[in-house]
């Protein structure tokens, strides 16, 4: 005789990819699948950490769009040198008069030693700068990526062996080196010597060398999963029946490398933003007049001796958000594949 515990997983199996759970009926309980996708959230959603750190990022992203908001809510901009204008807010050696940088009711983060801008303002754009080249080098490093990963892995013989040869040079080539070496050159042919740099050249040639460095380690990743995946029965199944290749890479392959695309790509930002933050401080990233982290950090560790919360706050704020991005990503990747979860 059959128990009914044992009855009741089979009558309420559904399609793969689903989970059946309880759910109170007119006549008793009656079992609901649920889609890989709504148990994803639903283990997100019990992982604090994740949620706590998701919370985070996105004030971080809130903050850096609503920036003009921001500024015209608070009446100052990151561009006004107001300790030169205002006397009083500096001393005679250029340092806040005010303890504590300067922080006052009327700056909240305090003034900038030398210049006297406003420290606030300096950090939300500086958000919105380091954002914005990150996030424009992700996707094209995630495109890039997923492109010449999902050929080297399809295709495999040659294609697979050149491919792979390109990988293991970018992946040894030291690329801070690199761009620190070559940004001056690429200045030189692209500016007059007596033409200021422009913004848009700096910004593009971050965006590219950041790309052009950070593509290979998500390309041998689905190198990897493809390797796997094109084996497998549904793919042999797909090319029985005449499918293209082109179907078979959307229809078959694409949809299972999606997990760590996303994952990968949520870890591959906040690198990013600390790339960018480096290239600054080193002297090869964002110039004056724009907001930036990296910058910030450099002029403080000049003035940190006499005025250490200038230091202080784009170094919280940099390490709060990366700290908050890793532990997304990380949560990211436990949702989606519970079985690596520690």
């Amino acid at each position: 005789m059959t128990l009914p515990s044992q009855a009741a997983p089979e009558a309420g199996s559904g399609p793969a990819g689903t989970a059946p759970d309880t759910a109170p009926g007119a006549g008793g309980s009656s079992l609901v699948g649920r889609s890989p996708t709504q148990l994803m959230w639903r283990r997100f959603r019990r992982d604090k950490t994740g949620v706590a750190s998701a919370v985070i990022v996105l004030f971080f992203i809130v903050v850096a769009l609503a920036a003009p908001l921001i500024s015209a809510v608070y009446g100052k901009d990151p561009y006004t040198t107001y300790g030169l204008d205002t006397p009083g807010l500096l001393n005679e050696f250029g340092y806040p008069i005010l303890p504590n940088g300067g922080i006052s009711g009327d700056f909240w983060f305090g003034i900038e030693p030398s210049l006297g801008r406003d420290v606030f303002m300096q950090m939300v754009y500086g958000i919105r700068t380091s954002l914005l080249i990150a996030l424009t080098a992700t996707i094209f490093t995630t495109i890039i990526g997923i492109v010449i990963g999902i050929v080297a892995g399809y295709i495999g013989g040659r294609t697979d062996y050149f491919i792979g040869r390109v990988i293991d040079i970018l992946l040894s080539f030291p690329s801070t080196l690199f761009i620190i070496a070559f940004m001056p050159v690429l200045e030189n042919l692209m500016v007059k010597p007596d033409e200021e740099t422009p913004t848009w050249l700096r910004a593009t040639a971050l965006i590219i060398f950041l790309t052009v460095f950070g593509w290979a380690g998500l390309a041998r990743l689905l190198r990897g999963n493809v390797l796997s995946l094109r084996e497998r029965e549904f793919v042999e199944a797909a090319r029985v029946t005449g499918a293209p290749p082109t179907r078979i890479i959307f229809k078959e392959l694409l949809p299972n490398l999606w997990t760590p695309i996303l994952i990968q790509s949520t870890l591959l930002l906040p690198a990013l933003v600390t790339s960018e933050a480096a290239l600054s401080f080193l002297g090869v990233g964002m110039i004056e007049p724009v907001p930036d982290w990296g910058r910030m950090f450099q002029r403080g560790t000049e003035v940190y001796q006499n005025d250490i919360t200038y230091l202080m706050f784009p170094g919280i704020a940099l390490l709060v958000f990366i700290v908050a991005f890793n532990l997304l990503g990380d949560s990211l990747r436990d949702a989606f594949d519970p079985k690596i979860r520690r």
